[in-house]
């Protein structure tokens, strides 16, 4: 993934709505989601919906399709994946990031 890619990715879930609308996606998986649910679910306008779900897409991290006259957004699984690739590349400089674990001492 280029940087600039996983810039354009963070930015978009950088914003409050968009990160809540992100994860009502997600959760759906590949059933997909129609934007009149999401507008329901979070109270939002469809205007103000609209241009998140624009966002989401132009940052590839989300897939729209429409049937017939509806639209179902589902989320581009293989995008997440490698951002999520980009974030931890290297992560602990190899070395295992599970803390290990240490003996509280009592207070006395």
């Amino acid at each position: 993934m280029k940087f600039n890619d996983a810039v354009q990715m963070l930015l978009a879930l950088g914003q409050e709505t968009r990160l809540t609308v992100f994860r009502l996606i997600v959760q759906e998986g590949d059933t997909g989601i129609n934007p009149s649910q999401i507008a329901e679910d979070i109270g939002i306008p469809p205007a103000t919906l609209s241009f998140h779900l624009k966002e989401l897409q132009r940052a590839d991290l989300v897939s729209v399709e429409r049937q017939s006259r509806k639209l179902l957004y589902r989320p581009r699984a293989e995008s997440v994946d490698q951002l999520m690739e980009f974030l931890l590349f290297n992560c602990c400089g190899g070395k295992s990031c599970t803390p290990k674990r240490t003996k509280k001492l009592r207070a006395k």
